[in-house]
């Protein structure tokens, strides 16, 4: 499936009801002679009634279709990427991934 990703500023905390996040990195990859784009960030829930904790995580948008071809209204870069849907590629992805980022908690868009 394709769809469009929007980039993130990094560094910038984005507040929730328990806490807040931000996207640290912004990382390509080559695979299968295609690029993955994946970010990477970290998560803190210190608001939340139910105590607090953190994560760091990595999300994989897919494969880079375009890379960075539009801006959206608030100036954010836009791209176009394929879902990575093979739990097999996505597997081998998330070892590339862990290897490199030492992150446990990979996950890939739907």
């Amino acid at each position: 499936m394709r769809s469009y990703f929007i980039h993130q500023p990094l560094h910038a905390e984005i507040t929730s009801i328990s806490g807040h996040y931000l996207i640290a990195k912004e990382a390509r990859i080559p695979f299968d002679s295609r690029d993955i784009l994946y970010v990477t960030g970290c998560a803190v829930a210190d608001t939340s009634c139910c105590g607090a904790g953190g994560c760091a995580f990595a999300n994989v948008p897919g494969y880079i279709l375009s890379w960075k071809e539009k801006i959206d209204s608030n100036g954010l870069f836009i791209s176009e990427v394929e879902h990575v849907t093979d739990i097999k590629i996505q597997n081998q992805i998330r070892e590339i991934i862990r290897i490199k980022e030492g992150i446990t908690q990979i996950n890939f868009y739907e």
